[in-house]
């Protein structure tokens, strides 16, 4: 239970500080950390993930931070999809679904390593031409153009479709992907990815236990730690430095991921 409890905590703070990584450290900390199997691990991570980002978002609708109607089109069609993730997940073995967990977590680690300081970046040093979805300097609003609707569909089915395969919550393609086709502040990236991550791993979560999955006592503990560590990191994150939380994230990850591949591989 106390394992459970501090691995639930590191997942729900990482989640909360970075909009993006708890997600893909839930797995790991299950089937590496306490010896579950993925498939037992699975529904508690995606409920662990789904709830405390779940408290994340209500924080920052309380704080008018999440663009509502964006996080809505994209998480409906994440739902819509994660099925789809999930039978392809039933197809493939363990060891490539393994595989396939840690190259999603060395590309979310490489991204936040070589965009060190972006988020520093002026937004008026990125042309505009070069972003999707824009503000309406008016209003304070995106500019629902068919090419921003277009983008942020994109964004929530291929968001669900690696929930269903991998059991995460999608946010280390929701940030980064924001940051790329959108003018968003950072605040306003990290509240809407948790509204969407939210939905989506709810939805997700539900669908693993219609189909007969379970949740342990000792998940229950996973799933409460988690949601105070959000609750501790969305307090703790004005007060941080994002730079060192982001490279401290991604080694994080790379070193979780090379340890997954060995376990699987050569083990």
């Amino acid at each position: 239970m106390t394992v459970a409890m501090l691995y639930g905590l590191c997942v729900g703070l990482v989640l909360g500080v970075t909009g993006a990584g708890g997600g893909i450290l839930a797995v790991p900390a299950l089937v590496l950390g306490m010896g579950w199997q993925p498939h037992a691990a699975a529904p508690v991570a995606l409920l662990a993930v789904g709830f405390s980002a779940g408290l994340g978002a209500v924080d920052g609708l309380r704080k008018n931070l999440v663009r509502w109607r964006a996080a809505l089109v994209m998480a409906s069609l994440g739902v819509a999809l994660a099925p789809l993730g999930a039978r392809i997940a039933q197809g493939l073995s363990q060891a490539v679904l393994m595989t396939l967990f840690a190259a999603a977590m060395f590309i979310a680690s490489g991204r936040l390593l070589l965009r060190r300081g972006i988020g520093n970046t002026p937004a008026n040093a990125i042309s505009a031409a070069e972003k999707n979805c824009m503000l309406n300097p008016s209003t304070g609003r995106l500019k629902w153009t068919t090419r921003c609707a277009a983008t942020l569909a994109c964004i929530g089915s291929l968001s669900g479709l690696l929930t269903g395969m991998l059991d995460v919550g999608g946010g280390f393609l929701i940030v980064p992907a924001f940051k790329q086709w959108t003018d968003l502040r950072m605040h306003g990236i990290v509240a809407t990815s948790l509204l969407v991550i939210a939905l989506v791993s709810m939805g997700a979560a539900a669908i693993a236990l219609r189909m007969g999955a379970q949740v342990t006592p000792t998940g229950f503990v996973f799933i409460a730690a988690a949601m105070a560590g959000m609750f501790v990191g969305r307090k703790a994150l004005p007060k941080l430095p994002g730079l060192v939380l982001q490279t401290g994230f991604a080694v994080l990850s790379i070193a979780v991921a090379l340890f997954l591949l060995y376990r699987t591989w050569f083990v």
